[in-house]
């Protein structure tokens, strides 16, 4: 089978080189290869970076880059469906490692009668300091941000409601279409929830992993969690069938925070201790277990402070997307997004392999 491995790619110069040296490594044919890669845009050398692998990497089905101006990521990957031509369309992030086999898993599951696979992802930190191994012990840890399972190693093929670097049968996106390209962030959400309705499964199998790099900086990290939430806010406006109730768990939390406060000033400060005893006792007991799992360091004592920080950002991002929802619901092209979606799926549809494409 013909497999199409597609990478979208912003300012990624740091970490796109080993991702693309595990690429060069992979153990499936490259003759049955198809590489797609997409520049969203980046302002570094991304772009060099890319076309210096083409040059210098022979004997692919194909190797093809595209160029966009700044983007979001769904508008990337809808780009790298539309000139995927293999059997099969794997998704990678550029801040992302795969081992060498992972192609090879990915195509004989599929060849085992799957129609999307993926496997355990677990977070890695690119810098080896201790500060790295903080940032790394919050982001991994399932009161961090780690409750969905693919985020660790499964030891059994398990069915999941959505995958991480996932490999998917071209006829997925033929019957699915692409990615809703007004969204942010829950661009996946949206996509898997549409697959799940027409009946196809994720199975995260124990063959196939990937690694993901975590943020570097702290305040990085807060972005993000911010940015998640926002778009989890402003997603419950368009499907929110696509999310869950943990989704809304750090929500929760900031409502819940709120509302005791606001019991405390009228003089009914219990719940709003209570509260507080409860989530610094789990504060506590996750942050030990943290030292138990990956060693003591004197930074991961920070934890105590990372994780309300993580989870309170990501309510007040999530308070932030509600509170604008309704104006951007009414500014949200729905009619756009489902003629790009219906474009994506006849693009599918027509690519295919073509004698002139070949390398060889």
């Amino acid at each position: 089978m013909t497999v199409s491995l597609c990478v979208i790619a912003y300012n990624e110069e740091e970490r796109l080189g080993s991702l693309l040296e595990d690429i060069a490594y992979q153990s499936y044919p490259r003759e049955l290869t198809e590489l797609v890669f997409v520049d969203n845009g980046s302002t570094d050398t991304t772009p060099a970076i890319l076309s210096s692998f083409e040059r210098s990497h022979k004997g692919y089905l194909r190797v093809c880059i595209k160029t966009q101006d700044k983007s979001n990521q769904a508008k990337g990957w809808n780009t790298a469906l539309c000139s995927a031509m293999g059997d099969i369309i794997i998704r990678v992030d550029a801040h992302a490692r795969i081992p060498e086999d992972f192609i090879q898993n990915c195509v004989a599951e599929i060849e085992d009668g799957e129609d999307i696979v993926g496997g355990g992802r677990p977070c890695i930190a690119y810098h080896k300091d201790e500060w790295s191994a903080a940032l790394l012990a919050a982001e991994e840890c399932m009161f961090g941000s780690s409750i969905m399972a693919y985020r660790r190693k499964q030891q059994q093929k398990t069915y999941l409601d959505s995958l991480f670097h996932a490999a998917y049968k071209r006829e997925v996106f033929e019957k699915v279409g692409g990615f809703n390209e007004f969204l942010g962030r829950t661009e996946d959400n949206e996509l898997h929830y549409r697959m799940r309705k027409k009946g196809y499964k994720f199975a995260c199998c124990p063959s196939i992993s990937s690694n993901q790099y975590i943020r570097d900086t702290f305040k990085g990290m807060i972005r993000q969690k911010f940015s998640n939430g926002y778009w989890i806010g402003l997603t419950t406006f368009v499907c929110p069938q696509c999310l869950s109730v943990l989704h809304f768990a750090p929500f929760g939390l900031l409502l819940l925070t709120l509302w005791f406060l606001i019991l405390a000033i009228g003089k009914h400060a219990l719940p709003l201790l209570i509260l507080l005893a409860v989530y610094l006792l789990f504060d506590a007991v996750i942050t030990v277990s943290a030292f138990r799992s990956s060693g003591f360091s004197q930074k991961k004592l920070l934890l105590l402070l990372m994780f309300p920080a993580l989870h309170y950002s990501y309510g007040a991002g999530t308070l932030c997307g509600i509170i604008l929802g309704i104006p951007w619901k009414a500014k949200h092209p729905t009619k756009e997004a489902k003629k790009e979606i219906r474009r994506v799926k006849r693009a599918v549809r027509s690519n295919t392999i073509n004698e002139e494409d070949l390398d060889w």
